[in-house]
């Protein structure tokens, strides 16, 4: 199973692909989290020791110029498009538990604008997880579909959009479905974030419609721990009712 979680800056897709990992990891399963936002911040929310420690793949220069046989020194050179990636999430990741993190870090450029080692590589290696790798694998992206290519988005199981009850948060993440169509991505979903009352979850269906699989309420303790995940009954029950929607809808 492969999910690919995103929204605006600051939606809570974080806090979602970290809760996602944390109820498989419960359920025995392995687990593969990818954190491809520049914050970096999915290592600090799954509490792994010593985040800002990680190494970012796009900044693995020696090994990304060995896999791609290019030449850091000469930009814009001939290069690999097809380097060996399948090694890479048991070498290069952190693990705890059932999970493994993997952090790609920043590209140059935008997905369709940049033709360079680093990007190709980040590429290769998303398209491997999604495409090839037996676990659960869930992305944690940058608002939209960047780093995804049409034939690896095309992949993956599901793509979750984390939206706000706001006006700014349902714009957006229509927004976003519409790149995500367009890259032929057929299970397209929305969870609401920071949902307070019924009022919130109502305003989400009523512009949204089916497409809301799930909520996650704005939780004390998420915000007490300075970002860190900590399950709670509540949030237990609202995770396992994403996954049983995404179940019904033939995902898992």
């Amino acid at each position: 199973m492969k999910i690919a979680v995103t929204g605006k800056g600051g939606s809570g897709k974080t806090t979602v692909a970290s809760g996602l990992a944390l109820l498989y990891s419960k359920k025995n399963k392995s687990v593969i989290v990818v954190d491809c936002d520049p914050d970096l911040n999915l290592g600090v929310s799954l509490d792994f020791p010593n985040p800002e420690e990680i190494v970012p793949i796009s900044q693995m220069k020696k090994l990304i110029a060995e896999r791609t046989e290019s030449d850091p020194d000469r930009p814009g050179g001939y290069f690999k498009l097809n380097p060996k990636v399948d090694d890479i999430p048991e070498k290069f990741s952190a693990k705890k538990d059932n999970i493994r993190l993997l952090v790609m870090g920043k590209v140059k450029k935008a997905a369709g604008g940049c033709l360079c080692p680093e990007n190709t590589f980040i590429k290769n290696l998303l398209s491997h997880l999604i495409v090839t790798s037996e676990e659960v694998v869930i992305l944690d992206m940058v608002a939209g579909s960047e780093h995804l290519g049409r034939g690896t988005a095309g992949a993956v199981d599901a793509f979750l959009i984390v939206t706000e009850p706001t006006w700014l948060g349902i714009n957006t993440g229509l927004h976003i479905k519409s790149l995500a169509l367009e890259l032929g991505i057929k299970k397209i979903f929305f969870v609401g974030n920071k949902i307070n009352n019924k009022e919130d979850m109502d305003f989400l269906k009523s512009n949204l419609k089916e497409d809301v699989i799930g909520a996650i309420s704005f939780n004390k303790n998420i915000v007490e721990t300075r970002g860190k995940f900590v399950f709670d009954e509540k949030l237990t029950r609202e995770f396992q009712t994403i996954c049983d929607a995404l179940e019904a809808s033939n995902v898992l």
